[in-house]
């Protein structure tokens, strides 16, 4: 089913115990763009991803991919519609190569992630492809090394490339950028770039330059609501914007 947007949830709210960590929040991913949810700290952003998701299930309201509402699905199978993520904590295999994760990744795309019993000549099968995609996100020097010893922005990179490795329609990345230097946030800001030419990305960020230099839509949220949408000029210059982020009236 071919709709304009990509994602969309309708009175999105999820309560712990009486407290409302997201609340009716009306969200709308168009196909084929960079879509950011920012805030301040606690405003619920990670809390939407792990709803969209289904590591959290919601209190109330629908989520819609593709036109099809998959609220009452299980994560495995959300993710088998293209719907993947990465997350705040580098998640590699710390002592595999960087070729082993995204085989890893490839094996769990063919349905053969849990045969251990395999000798290791039947996965190189998969090296090729998984050379390419460390290629395409320029980690092809990086491939016989573990990836417990490769720099951090690096590291977040082949979280990218193992995603890539499940052919997402819809990639949530949550916080892609944090915790690096200069450097490396220019390199994963064009690798970001670079792979959402053909598919769509979601993506949780506080640097802001980052939102202003890739995002299509943003989406401001607040104490788990929606505080504004729109282009980054527009939202930039929303005096209630700079009053979330700072505590003061523009």
């Amino acid at each position: 089913m071919s709709t304009e947007f990509i994602l969309e949830t309708r009175g999105l709210t999820k309560e712990f115990k009486g407290f409302a960590a997201v609340q009716d929040v009306n969200l709308k991913i168009l196909r084929g763009s960079i879509h950011a949810l920012i805030g301040p700290n606690g405003a619920g952003k990670t809390t939407v991803f792990n709803l969209l998701t289904k590591f959290l299930q919601p209190t109330r309201g629908q989520i819609l991919f593709d036109g099809q509402d998959i609220s009452r699905e299980e994560p495995a199978q959300i993710a088998r519609r293209g719907v993947i993520r990465s997350f705040q904590i580098s998640a590699t295999f710390g002592h595999m190569t960087a070729l082993e994760n995204v085989r890893v990744a490839l094996q769990r795309r063919l349905g053969t992630s849990f045969h251990f019993w395999r000798h290791e000549r039947t996965l190189r099968q998969l090296d090729d492809e998984a050379m390419a995609l460390l290629d395409q996100v320029d980690l092809g020097s990086y491939a016989r090394t573990l990836a417990v010893e490769m720099p951090y922005g690096r590291k977040r990179a082949l979280e990218i490339a193992t995603t890539l490795a499940l052919d997402p329609q819809l990639m949530l990345l949550d916080e892609p950028t944090q915790g690096m230097g200069h450097e490396d946030v220019d390199r994963v800001a064009e690798l970001i770039k670079k792979v959402a030419a053909s598919r769509t990305v979601a993506m949780v960020e506080h640097n802001l330059s980052v939102v202003e230099k890739l995002c299509d839509r943003i989406t401001v949220l607040q104490r788990g609501q929606i505080l504004t949408e729109g282009p980054y000029a527009e939202v930039s210059k929303d005096p209630r914007v700079l009053e979330a982020y700072v505590g003061v009236a523009a």
